[in-house]
């Protein structure tokens, strides 16, 4: 079974589209989180989950936070994207 992808982004935002298109291209499901949508309160434990990671995407593998697109497309690069992904 797939670790569960959790992408936090906003409408039009060119890194969010970058990552979700490399995640869809490698043919992972992920659950896509608009950043208008989240209430205060969760923005406030978002950010400490993120060590107030400020910009979207905000992107999660697991409860893993991984960072945003740039750190998604390193992963992938080094060829370590596949292990987070399956657990």
């Amino acid at each position: 079974m797939k670790t569960p992808v959790t992408i936090y982004t906003t409408p039009f935002c060119p890194y969010c589209i970058r990552a979700k298109r490399l995640l869809s291209n490698k043919g992972v499901d992920f659950t896509e989180i608009s950043i208008y949508d989240v209430s205060g309160e969760d923005r406030k434990a978002l950010a400490q989950k993120t060590n107030n990671y400020r910009t979207v995407p905000q992107i999660f593998i697991g409860d893993r936070f991984i960072g945003g697109s740039d750190e998604l497309a390193k992963l992938e690069r080094e060829n370590q994207l596949e292990a987070l992904l399956n657990g």
